[in-house]
C-alpha cells in the first residue's frame, strides 16, 4: 500500500460517496482514500459503471475503496475489475484463504471487523479497520473503553466518528487512522460537503502521534 498518512496525522477515508460532487469534495479537503458500496441492502450501494466514473475523477495519490459484506470472491474480483477501485474492503466472516484468494498486485485488501484483533495482517490484509457492530449506522462502540486494546499495526478506527469526537477518538485510541460515512452525511445515505471538510479538518488537528 503506498498511500501514507505522512508524519504527524491521521489517514483519513470518506466512505458511501455516490456523486461526483462528494468525491471531488473529499479528494480537494485533502482525503487519503475514498470508499464506494457494493454491499447490498445499503443506501449508499452503487454500481460499477457508477463507481467506475467517480474513481476515474480520484488522481492516483487518493486510494479508491470497493466496500464488500458477504459476498463471494468471484463477486468481489468482477466488481473491483469493472470498476476500476484498487482496494477491496471486506465485511464478514472471511477467513485467510479468501484474502489470498483476492491478492493481486496494486490491490490493497481491508479487512473490516468488529472483533478484538491482536494485530493487523492476521488473516493476510494490508490494512485493518475496526468497526462497529452495525457498520454504516452512525451507532459508535465504546472505544473510550479502559478495555480496549488497540491492535498493532496500521488499523483504521470507524464507526460512530463524526467532526465532533474524531480527534479526541484519535488521541484516546491511536488509531492509525480514521474511516467515516453516516458521521459526515445530513441525511442517511446523503452527504454534506461541510460536513466532509469539518471532518477532515478536524482529524488534521491530531499531531504528535507516531504514524
Amino acid at each position: 500500500m503506498s498511500e501514507s498518512s505522512g508524519a504527524g496525522r491521521a489517514f483519513v477515508k470518506i466512505c458511501g460517496l455516490r456523486t461526483a460532487h462528494d468525491v471531488d469534495v473529499a479528494v480537494a479537503a485533502g482525503a487519503d482514500a475514498v470508499g464506494f458500496v457494493f454491499a447490498p441492502g445499503s443506501p449508499r450501494t452503487v454500481d460499477a459503471a457508477t463507481a467506475r466514473e467517480l474513481a476515474a475523477r480520484v488522481p492516483a495519490g487518493v486510494l479508491t475503496v470497493g466496500v464488500f459484506r458477504g459476498q463471494s470472491v468471484e463477486e468481489v474480483r468482477r466488481l473491483t475489475g469493472e470498476s476500476g477501485v484498487r482496494s477491496a474492503q471486506l465485511h464478514g466472516d472471511e477467513g485467510p484463504a479468501y484474502y489470498e484468494a483476492l491478492r493481486a498486485p496494486g490491490r490493497t485488501l481491508i479487512r473490516a471487523t468488529a472483533g478484538a484483533v491482536a494485530a493487523a495482517g492476521e488473516y493476510g490484509e494490508d490494512l485493518l479497520l475496526i468497526d462497529a457492530p452495525d457498520p454504516g449506522s452512525g451507532k459508535p462502540w465504546n472505544w473510550g473503553s479502559e478495555e480496549f486494546t488497540a491492535p498493532l499495526g496500521r488499523w483504521l478506527l470507524a464507526g460512530g466518528l463524526d467532526p465532533a469526537n474524531v480527534r479526541a477518538a484519535l488521541w484516546a485510541t491511536g488509531a492509525w487512522g480514521v474511516d467515516v460515512s453516516s458521521g459526515v452525511e445530513r441525511e442517511r445515505g446523503v452527504k454534506s460537503p461541510e460536513l466532509i471538510r469539518a471532518f477532515l479538518a478536524a482529524a488534521r488537528a491530531t499531531h504528535d502521534r507516531d504514524s
